[in-house]
C-alpha cells in the first residue's frame, strides 16, 4: 500500500481548484511561514537516495543485532564527524502478550530438539542457545525484571554528491558490521526514511525489532567522549555531559602543552589554575612571566618571584655549568652548553657571519679553559668565567674587532649590568616565577633565552617531577636561536621529568616558526579558547576542526574551548572555586580590589600594634 500510495501521490484531484499564487501576493498577504524559509528549493525522489536542493541523502534501517550488545556500542556513530540524523522508535509492547506469544516459541523451539532426539541427530548449538534465551527472558518477564519493546533504529546520511554519500555509507556501515549490526537501505521508501528521521516523532517506516530493556538502553546515544581518569588535575567541565575533565599530563607520551587564544579569553587564567592544583601533587612549576601575572599567585602559595631587568639585584651567568652526573660525560655537557652559547651570542649580536661563528666558538672554549674547565676533567664546582672574561678572550683574536664592539655594550655599556654578573639566585622552591615585564623589548628575548638554559641546566641537575610554563612564548619564537632551544626542551624534557607548556595569543607568529609545528606535535595536550576570526582559518586547518568546532571557538566565552589530549578532544569550560578565583585571577578591578583589602588590614594591624604598650 505504501508504495501505491507514494506513486498516487502525484495525481491530481479533478475537482480541486488550482489558484497560482505569485511570491509578491505572499509576502502582501503574511502567508510565508517558518517552513517555506527553511525548506530547500527542490526536492527530488529517488530509490536509493533523496536529492534535497544541492545536497543528497539516503536513508537506512537496522534489520538485525547480535545475541549481546556492550555498553557504547552506538558511540562510535555519534561521535562520527558525519552529517547524519538518527531516529529511534521505540514501541511497548503488553507483557502478557508477548508472553503469549513466548510460549508458543518456547513449544516450538522444545518440538524441534525433541523431534531431533527422537532421530537419533546430533545436538543443534543454536537451538539449546536459543532456547535458554528464551527461557531466561520469559522468567525476566514474568517476574517484571524487563519489559519487551518493538525498536525501529533509523539513520539518514547526507552528502554533496553521490560519491560522498556512497563513502559516508562505507563509513557508518562498515563500523555497524563491525558490531554485527545489519542494516539495509530504505529501497523506494527513501522519502518515509527521511521523515522517520526528522524531529517529527513519525516512524513511516515501521521495521521494528524486538528488544528487551537491557540491549534496547545501549542504544541510547547520550553518549560523549570524555577524559575522566582515575588520577591528576581537574582541568575543567565537559560542556556536552557535565562530566569532569580530570588529567594527568605526565601519564601521556609527552608531558608538553600549548595553549591558543585571544587576549582575554582566559589562558592565563586556566594556566595559573593548572599550576595552583599542579602544586598540590608535589609538581615543582617555573614559570617565565612577561607582564607580572602570576607574582601574587607565588606569593599566596609560598613561592618566590625574580624580577629580571637591567636594574635588578638579581643576575643569572649564562656561563653557569650543571654539575657532572654519574651517568654523563663533561665533554658532553660542556659541548652542548658552548653551542647554546653560540645561540645566545647570535641573538646579543644581531646574527654571525660563518666566519665569525666559528671565532666565537672557539672564544667561548679558551674561556672556559681558563678557568681550567676542559671536556677532561670533571668541572663540578669550578668558578665558571663571565662575560667579560670571554670579552677579553675575544679581543685576543684575529678579526675579532667587529664582534668586540658589539660586546661592549653588555659589559661596559647600558646593558652591562643584566648578564655580566655571578649567578646569584635559588631556584629551590616549589614555585618560582622569572618576571620579566620591566625587561626592554629588544632584550627579552636574550632575557627568556638565558633564563630558560638556566632552568635547563637545574633540571639535569635533579631529577624531579616539573612543569616549566613559557606565558607569551611568541617572543622566543621571533628569533630562529630560541625557538630552536624552545623545540630542543619540548623535544628532551620527558627525560628529565620535565612538563613544557607554550601559552601564546599570536598564533600565526607561533605558527609562521619553522619550530613552531613541531613544538605543537610534541605536545600531547592542546587547550584552544576563544579565537579571533583572523586566525580561526589557521587554526582550522592546524588541528583539523570541523565547522561546528571553528564556530564554538568563535563564540565560546571566557575560559571556554576546546581541550586535546592525545587523539581525543572535548569541548571544555574552566571552572574554579571561589578560593582559587581570588588567587588566579587575572582581571584589573579583582586585584585592585585584593589590594586595597591587603592594605586595609595592614593599616589596621599597625593600628592596633601601635595602641599596645
Amino acid at each position: 500500500m505504501a508504495l501505491l500510495d507514494f506513486l498516487n501521490r502525484g495525481k491530481k484531484d479533478e475537482s480541486t481548484d488550482i489558484t497560482p499564487v505569485l511570491p509578491a501576493d505572499i509576502y502582501r498577504e503574511g502567508t510565508l511561514e517558518l517552513a517555506d524559509a527553511i525548506a530547500p528549493a527542490a526536492l527530488k525522489v529517488g530509490a536509493r537516495e533523496l536529492e534535497l536542493g544541492e545536497k543528497f541523502s539516503r536513508s537506512f534501517y537496522t534489520i538485525s543485532y547480535p545475541r549481546f550488545l556492550a555498553d557504547g556500542w552506538f558511540m562510535p556513530i555519534v561521535n562520527l564527524d558525519r552529517v547524519f540524523d538518527v531516529g529511534i522508535f521505540i514501541h511497548p509492547l503488553e507483557t502478557g502478550q508477548a508472553l503469549r506469544g513466548f510460549q508458543r516459541k518456547v513449544a516450538e523451539v522444545e518440538s524441534q530438539i525433541s523431534d531431533r532426539e527422537s532421530k537419533g541427530l546430533v545436538r543443534d548449538p543454536m537451538l539449546d542457545t536459543a532456547y535458554q534465551d528464551l527461557e531466561t527472558l520469559r522468567d525476566q518477564l514474568q517476574q517484571s525484571q524487563e519489559h519487551l519493546f518493538d525498536v525501529g533504529l533509523y539513520l539518514t546520511l547526507y552528502g554533496d554528491t553521490k560519491e560522498e554519500l556512497d563513502k559516508v555509507e562505507g563509513e557508518v556501515r562498515g563500523i555497524l558490521d563491525a558490531k554485527l549490526v545489519y542494516t539495509k537501505p530504505a529501497l523506494f521508501q527513501q522519502e518515509q526514511g527521511f521523515r522517520s528521521t526528522l524531529p517529527l516523532a513519525l516512524d513511516q517506516l515501521g521495521v521494528n525489532t524486538k528488544l528487551n530493556s537491557s540491549p534496547l538502553s545501549s542504544i541510547f546515544p547520550f553518549v560523549s567522549f570524555d577524559l575522566t581518569s582515575d588520577r591528576g588535575i581537574l582541568f575543567g567541565i565537559n560542556r556536552h555531559n557535565a562530566s569532569l575533565i580530570l588529567f594527568d599530563r605526565f601519564s601521556l607520551e609527552n608531558y608538553n602543552s600549548v595553549v591558543f587564544a585571544k587576549s582575554g579569553s582566559g589562558k592565563s587564567y586556566a594556566v595559573k589554575l593548572e599550576i595552583l592544583r599542579s602544586l598540590m601533587f608535589d609538581t615543582d612549576v617555573i614559570v617565565i612571566d612577561p607582564e607580572r601575572e602570576y607574582e601574587y599567585l607565588a606569593e599566596a602559595t609560598g613561592g618566590r618571584t625574580f624580577n629580571i631587568s637591567l636594574s635588578s639585584e638579581h643576575h643569572i651567568n649564562p656561563f653557569d655549568l650543571p654539575p657532572v652526573k654519574e651517568d654523563e660525560e663533561p665533554s658532553d655537557i660542556l659541548r652542548s652548553n658552548i653551542i647554546t652559547l653560540v645561540g645566545l651570542f647570535r641573538i646579543m649580536l644581531g646574527g654571525l657571519s660563518p666566519e665569525e661563528d666559528a671565532i666565537i666558538d672557539r672564544a667561548i672554549t679558551e674561556t672556559y679553559a681558563l678557568k681550567d674547565i676542559t671536556g677532561e676533567n670533571d668541572f663540578t664546582g669550578q668558578e665558571p668565567p663571565l662575560l667579560s672574561d670571554f670579552e677579553n678572550v675575544l679581543s685576543g683574536m684575529e678579526g675579532s674587532e667587529s664582534l668586540v664592539t658589539r660586546l661592549s655594550k653588555y659589559t661596559h655599556g647600558t646593558w652591562s649590568g643584566f648578564i655580566n654578573q655571578p649567578t646569584n639566585i635559588d631556584i629551590n622552591k616549589q614555585f618560582i616565577v622569572f618576571s620579566v615585564r620591566d625587561m626592554e623589548d629588544e632584550l627579552k628575548p636574550v632575557a627568556m633565552y638565558i633564563i630558560t638554559h638556566f632552568i635547563w641546566n637545574a633540571v639535569r641537575h635533579e631529577l624531579k617531577k616539573r612543569l616549566l610554563v613559557i606565558d607569551e612564548a611568541w617572543w622566543m619564537m621571533k628569533s630562529e636561536d630560541t625557538a630552536s632551544f624552545l623545540y630542543s626542551l619540548a623535544k628532551r624534557g620527558r627525560k628529565y621529568f620535565l612538563g613544557l607548556a607554550t601559552i601564546t595569543q599570536d598564533v600565526e607568529d607561533f605558527l609562521r616558526s619553522p619550530y613552531g609545528r613541531p613544538i605543537l606535535t610534541n605536545s600531547s595536550l592542546q587547550l584552544l579558547l576563544k579565537q579571533s576570526p583572523t586566525t580561526i582559518d589557521v587554526l582550522q586547518q592546524t588541528f583539523n576542526l570541523t565547522d561546528e568546532e571553528k564556530y564554538l571557538l568563535l563564540e565560546s566565552g571566557v575560559g571556554e574551548g576546546l581541550f586535546f589530549a592525545g587523539l581525543k578532544h572535548v569541548a571544555i569550560k574552566i571552572v574554579a572555586s571561589y578560593t582559587e578565583d581570588q588567587i588566579i585571577t587575572s582581571d584589573p578591578s579583582q586585584l585592585l580590589a585584593i589590594k586595597q583589602e591587603k592594605q586595609r588590614k595592614e593599616m589596621a594591624a599597625d593600628t592596633v600594634t601601635q595602641r599596645r604598650p
